[in-house]
């Protein structure tokens, strides 16, 4: 899941400045799994706002809503009827939903409320740690489903450097060395031989920036890959 932090109450105060009219929109999904801008979150954020605006004694309205998806136009479309009640839209979401929500309503302010940090995975509860970068080439299959990419900090896919000391990064000896991790895995799976094969350098081909992607089955002939 998408992983994200609400930024400081203060930063979020300077970017509203004197807006007077604020909708803070919240999203159901990812960053409400991580306490960040699900509907509860929401709720404290626009509570907070109130109460700093009454006690600097401004004339602020602040409401609220939490929608099921803030990366699907769908979802958005039911905030069609009221957001002109607004001048700013204060997004809880991700930063991909809430540009979404800037190119849906393209005459209001949308402004992000959250720093969205990582792809990652539930530790336990209130822990979350990155496992994805995204990169577009998944070599998964070759290192027991352990990425090095996201857990090596100089993305080496051959191997450990020289600096990894007792299983630890030399980067930041509090982490495991992530090819410590690979050959452990391999090892339990009886696939050492994987470590034989020298893979080629990384093809950053796949994560130009920005990518789309189009399923096949709704491919259009100009859209479906030359064979």
């Amino acid at each position: 899941m998408i992983v994200a932090e609400r930024k400081p109450l203060e930063e979020i105060e300077r970017m509203l400045g004197g807006a007077e009219r604020v909708l803070v929109v919240g999203c159901g999904t990812c960053v409400a799994v991580c306490m960040a801008g699900g509907e509860k979150e929401v709720e404290l954020l626009a509570s907070q706002l109130r109460m700093r605006a009454e006690a600097a004694g401004r004339r602020r309205r602040i409401d609220r809503v939490t929608l099921t998806r803030q990366c699907d136009r769908e979802y958005l479309d039911t905030l069609a009827a009221y957001v002109d009640e607004y001048n700013v839209l204060l997004s809880t979401a991700c930063g991909a939903g809430v540009q979404l929500l800037a190119e849906r309503f393209d005459g209001k302010l949308v402004l992000p409320a959250l720093n969205t940090r990582f792809i990652g995975v539930a530790e336990g509860p209130g822990l979350w740690s990155q496992r994805c970068l995204a990169c577009g080439e998944c070599l998964l299959h070759l290192t027991g489903g352990i990425c090095p990419m996201t857990l090596c900090p100089k993305n080496l896919l051959n191997g450990p450097c020289g600096g990894t000391n007792h299983g630890k990064c030399e980067v930041n000896p509090e982490n495991d060395c992530a090819w410590t991790l690979i050959y452990r895995r391999l090892e339990k799976l009886g696939r050492l031989d994987l470590l034989e094969a020298i893979q080629p350098p990384k093809d950053y081909r796949p994560m130009t920036k920005p990518v789309r992607v189009v399923h096949p089955a709704f491919q259009t002939e100009s859209q479906t890959p030359a064979q």
